[in-house]
């Protein structure tokens, strides 16, 4: 794809224009992706301290107990978000669903072991480790090209 941007002293709002042959599925997914609005940051509760969390911080986000957990380098927050809300939310090129109660930041993804016949072992950034459910498999091989 041919990338070309341009200077005009004039312009007060930066203005995208795509010129193609026709549309594609690429294409409506660019301009998706760049008609959206920056990330919101997020709340979490340790204890009774309400905490703003950048989701770019975040290392994995996990249910259980019937809570969803947000886990950053600062330590582990309970979020009162639902997961499939935090899905949606959460910049899809940097965070991908590996279970039905988990999702990681692949930037904080150390390493993926694919020695386990079957399933993939996620080594966090925070010494956490992590395994990719089957029905998530062929995305995650998807996105590591394996």
């Amino acid at each position: 794809m041919l990338v070309e941007i341009k200077i005009d002293k004039d312009c007060t709002e930066p203005k995208i224009t795509i010129t193609a042959d026709r549309m594609t599925d690429e294409l409506r997914a660019l301009a998706e992706r760049l008609s959206e609005k920056e990330e919101r940051i997020l709340t979490g509760w340790r204890q009774n301290e309400l905490v703003l969390i950048d989701p770019y911080e975040l290392i994995r986000v996990y249910s259980g107990a019937g809570r969803v957990f947000a886990v950053t380098e600062n330590g582990e927050f309970t979020l009162k978000y639902r997961l499939y809300e935090l899905a949606e939310r959460l910049d899809e090129r940097m965070f991908v669903r590996i279970s039905n109660s988990e999702i990681i930041n692949l930037k904080k993804a150390v390493s993926f072991d694919l020695s386990i016949s079957g399933t993939i072992a996620v080594k966090l950034s925070n010494g956490d480790r992590s395994y990719v459910s089957r029905r998530y498999l062929g995305r995650i091989r998807q996105i590591l090209d394996c």
